[in-house]
């Protein structure tokens, strides 16, 4: 029908209302994000990629000095804050050692080389800096049986030429924004993390899965065999964290917080 076509994101940006912005990641991914630093030494921040600036508007107000970066600086949509155009797949925009904390909110499935991103916050932070991460949760029991039955996640669908000019079309060529194309477990993000020199201080879910209940005999099963594994095998393999409320029985989004300096790189 005339007229039905999807509106573009220049044409969402120029006839949305001049408020504050709106978070492109889900709220309660920024609601956990904030918990997590509010208690926190306040300090300067890095948040890339920073979107329309959403979560940092809240970190600005929980009093954190907070600079903001983005592949495409032209959505970000926050008065008096700086924005640096910057690409997660290349070198940063910034000095080293210059942050005491960066957030990394729905980035890293978007990008090339999650490896390269990972270098750069280990560059960028100072010793004993923090990093929040967050990635889709592929490791949740729900979408493990989804990869089971579909070969593959509600968050990784195959992105056929006809999806990827969808995609073009709505968003401006910016594919990257709304894109996933890079899966990355539990597992992997650890491994990344303990690479590049930093430790492990917590793993958080955005809010717990609905319906869950669903699964629990699945879950149950699970659970009996990562109990019957070897403690030692299961500590080598992270098992305990591969089953736990975060991870198996986590919501759409893992978040992760780690520490930067506190053990020597893989």
């Amino acid at each position: 029908m005339a007229g039905s076509a999807t509106p573009s994101l220049d044409e969402k940006l120029r006839t949305r209302p001049e408020v504050r912005p709106t978070p492109l990641a889900h709220q309660a991914i920024h609601d956990t994000v904030v918990r997590i630093l509010e208690t926190q030494p306040r300090g300067a921040l890095l948040d890339v990629p920073a979107g329309e600036g959403a979560l940092a508007a809240r970190l600005i107000d929980i009093g954190f000095d907070v600079r903001c970066c983005d592949l495409y600086p032209e959505i970000f949509r926050l008065d008096g804050v700086d924005i640096h155009r910057g690409n997660l797949d290349a070198e940063l925009p910034f000095s080293d050692r210059s942050f005491d904390y960066v957030t990394c909110l729905e980035g890293l499935e978007h990008i090339e080389n999650p490896q390269q991103a990972m270098r750069e916050f280990a560059r960028v932070l100072k010793p004993g800096g923090h990093l929040i991460v967050s990635v889709p949760n592929i490791l949740n029991i729900e979408e493990r049986l989804k990869w089971l039955l579909h070969g593959y996640t509600s968050h990784f669908k195959p992105i056929s030429r006809a999806a990827a000019e969808r995609l073009r079309a709505e968003y401006n060529d910016r594919v990257e924004i709304a894109a996933h194309v890079n899966p990355i477990s539990y597992s992997e993000l650890r491994y990344l993390i303990e690479k590049n020199g930093f430790e492990m201080v917590g793993a958080h879910r955005d809010k717990a899965k609905a319906n869950a209940w669903m699964y629990w005999p699945v879950v149950g099963i699970i659970k009996l065999i990562a109990k019957l594994t070897p403690k030692e095998k299961r500590a080598e393999r992270w098992t305990e964290e591969l089953v736990s409320k975060e991870v198996l029985l986590g919501g759409n989004t893992l978040i992760v917080h780690a520490a930067l300096g506190m053990v020597a790189p893989i």
